[in-house]
């Protein structure tokens, strides 16, 4: 079977608009939520988030694209554009028709349902952009970035909740292990934070109004973040052949379904996915060293992903380290994975543990190496990254050092 590996990388995000501010602001243990900005927020209960701040997209997209783009497609873009460039490919001849796009989003272009609902109950407008619906679809970001690049393989998005990024990039990981494709771009992005968006979510009461502080005894919910994170992946003798750097191999996954309750996470479904990506990737528990938690900041979600990593691993759970970036950047719901990816990377190249920030009493039900509010210096040779998505859908990726 072909091995995947991981030669490109490109985000943009609360915490910095590239990779190397991103990870940098990861080390320091920075927070990127803050007050929201935006039309209405005084008329939210919940306004703080990961807002993308200082993103001029006028600069960087013509008035055509602008009619087009989405801001979860501009923030796709732009990660895409840094991930490719990173990766030294360029999409022409065979390898074009041999690489593709997976990406994933939950909400697709919110803001352009928010801002067209304003103009036609609101305004009383009777007309709309005639490219309301090509610019608020779920693939717009996944067509674009196509386009932007050449790719003419497969090309698709995933939809499912919180764990949409990590479903499309265990998509990517398979079609180019099975020889579908020699190269995909892959990863995902979000755009909720406005009001309709932010509104929606308040009916759901798991919003926190003041931090978001994951695994902490006092955490009171989840804070909504936005922004993108795109990866070339890339079959590892393809790579290796063309000189290419070598982030990281993607060395297995797993998908389970909780098939319990839309909302509830459930210790068994989540438990099943880390399992059985480990069993995919052929990796004993004893060799995990770290894990990208989901960690979300709710009382349900974090006890119940510590229980079913204390199921997984049993005695070697005590010398796992797990950690929430999510304390940091939000939660970007589709686009969560593919962020948090970047954690993963940044473990595995650098040895650096990013912190979970916020944590500020312990919890009985929590009673893992959680690296409370300050990165940690230490060596890892393998590490998984979880999602588990609102309706039980749960993607757990494997990661090994090259």
């Amino acid at each position: 079977m072909r091995r995947v590996v991981i030669t490109g990388a490109g985000t943009i995000n609360a915490l910095g608009q590239s990779v190397a501010a991103t990870m940098e602001a990861m080390r320091e243990g920075k927070c990127g939520i803050g007050p929201l900005e935006f039309r209405d927020v005084e008329r939210l209960s919940i306004q703080i988030g990961g807002l993308v701040k200082g993103f001029e997209a006028e600069g960087l997209f013509n008035r055509q694209q602008m009619t087009l783009y989405d801001r979860f497609t501009q923030f796709t873009l732009c990660a895409a554009d840094e991930a490719v460039k990173q990766s030294g490919l360029e999409f022409t001849g065979e390898l074009s028709a041999r690489s593709g796009v997976v990406l994933g989003t939950a909400g697709g272009g919110v803001s352009t349902w928010d801002d067209n609902y304003r103009s036609v109950y609101e305004d009383g407008k009777n007309r709309v952009h005639p490219f309301v619906v090509p610019k608020l679809m779920n693939n717009a970001a996944c067509s674009h970035v196509s386009m932007q690049h050449n790719l003419k393989g497969p090309s698709f998005t995933v939809s499912t909740a919180c764990a949409s990024s990590n479903h499309a990039m265990s998509q990517a990981f398979t079609m180019i292990r099975t020889g579908m494709a020699e190269v995909m771009v892959t990863g995902g992005s979000e755009s909720m934070l406005c009001f309709g968006g932010v509104k929606a979510w308040e009916g759901l009461r798991v919003m926190s109004k003041d931090a978001c502080r994951p695994f902490s005894a006092n955490r009171n919910g989840m804070v909504q973040g936005e922004g993108a994170s795109v990866f070339v992946f890339e079959e590892m003798e393809h790579a290796k052949a063309r000189g290419a750097d070598i982030l990281c191999e993607v060395a297995g996954f797993a998908m389970s379904s909780d098939a319990a309750d839309i909302v509830m996470p459930s210790k068994q479904g989540a438990a099943r996915a880390i399992s059985g990506a480990l069993t995919d990737a052929k990796i004993d528990r004893s060799e995990v060293g770290y894990i990208n938690a989901h960690g979300t900041g709710t009382v349900a979600n974090d006890k119940t992903e510590c229980a079913a990593v204390a199921d997984v691993f049993g005695p070697h759970a005590d010398a796992l380290m797990i950690s929430s970036t999510k304390s940091m950047h939000g939660h970007l719901i589709g686009g969560t994975g593919a962020v948090e990816l970047l954690a993963c990377i940044m473990a595995l190249r650098d040895g650096v543990i990013a912190p979970t920030i916020g944590y500020e009493e312990a919890d009985p039900e929590c009673a893992l190496d959680v690296v409370p509010n300050v990165a940690r210096e230490t060596n890892v040779d393998v590490v998984l990254s979880n999602a588990f998505a609102f309706g039980g859908l749960n993607a757990v990726l494997a990661l090994r050092k090259i």
